[in-house]
């Protein structure tokens, strides 16, 4: 029986963080300990955090989170309106550290 709420545990910590985010900002970001990953609309600050400690096995030592409003576009004349995200900057502790680039 823990088996399955163990499965079903590590499922919700991959559905909290969906991908880092891999730019200019967020690797200046690096060299200040952080990390940017993006996640979902509802992922609460403690969710986050409790996500990121028990997939990469490192301690967080704050989580900023910030949603981005879809923008509004076009495409063959065609109005759309891209999809809100939700980022979430994780600051690590001293000495922890996180390689966004081999993956999991």
């Amino acid at each position: 029986m823990s088996k399955k709420s163990d499965t079903t545990a590590a499922e919700a910590h991959y559905n909290t963080l969906i991908a880092p985010v891999i730019t200019e900002k967020s690797t200046i970001a690096a060299e200040h300990n952080q990390v940017v990953f993006q996640t979902p609309i509802t992922a609460t600050k403690p969710e986050i955090k409790e996500a990121v400690e028990a997939l990469f096995k490192v301690k967080v030592k704050a989580v900023n989170t910030l949603r981005v409003k879809g923008k509004n576009k076009q495409f063959r004349g065609r109005p759309y309106t891209r999809s809100t995200v939700k980022k979430a900057v994780v600051t690590l502790e001293e000495g922890h550290t996180i390689d966004v680039t081999t993956g999991l």
